[in-house]
């Protein structure tokens, strides 16, 4: 009995990761094609970045900062600001 709740709840833990993951990946492609990025690697991301202009980058920084940002953060943040 113990087992089949305890491997229900793996299933359903493995579940979460993977939405979540899928979410982040649907995302990370949504901003390669909006920003036009050719070369789908870090270094090809990192090439692009170089070629904005400071309201392009800022408006990337936002994006990303809203889809990853962590609540442990937010201090850290307010204090250097």
């Amino acid at each position: 009995m113990k087992k089949g709740i305890l491997a229900i709840a793996g299933l359903a833990a493995i579940a979460i990761i993977a939405k979540k993951a899928q979410k982040r990946k649907a995302f990370v492609k949504g901003i390669f094609d909006e920003y036009d990025v050719k070369e789908r690697t870090p270094f090809g991301f990192a090439d692009r970045i170089r070629t904005m202009n400071d309201e392009e980058y800022n408006s990337l920084k936002e994006k990303v900062r809203t889809q990853f940002g962590r609540g442990c953060c937010k201090s850290r943040t307010a204090e250097a600001e």
